[in-house]
């Protein structure tokens, strides 16, 4: 079982790849354990593992997959706050952030370059 920081660096390799389902399976198994102690950084996490989610239903592009990934991926943009400098593993989180708001970024504009 990986511990929290490893997760995280496997997250964000995964994301990088376009693996979003195996970034989602990564960090959902870091995030069981957080779950049951009621870890202070369990709805960060949480929302991460949706946003990946949410870019797998994209990427699937299979019918309703833009509704059920804006659905899905509120989850991230409710927790994401929590990401601050005086958090455990700060700078993981941050950039596992910043990679996931850049993903994000590039399949909104595909999305607008559809229309």
């Amino acid at each position: 079982m990986l511990n929290l920081e490893d997760g995280l660096k496997e997250y964000i390799r995964l994301l990088k790849e376009r693996e979003y389902f195996d970034a989602h399976e990564i960090l959902e198994e870091v995030w069981h354990p957080l779950r049951k102690s009621n870890h202070p950084l369990k709805n960060l996490v949480k929302g991460l593992i949706n946003a990946s989610i949410a870019f797998e239903h994209i990427k699937r592009n299979r019918a309703k997959s833009q509704e059920r990934a804006m659905r899905v991926i509120v989850s991230y943009e409710r927790h994401k706050n929590i990401c601050r400098e005086e958090i455990e593993l700060y700078r993981l989180f941050s950039e596992a952030i910043s990679t996931v708001e850049e993903i994000k970024n590039y399949l909104c504009s595909k999305e607008t370059d559809k229309k």
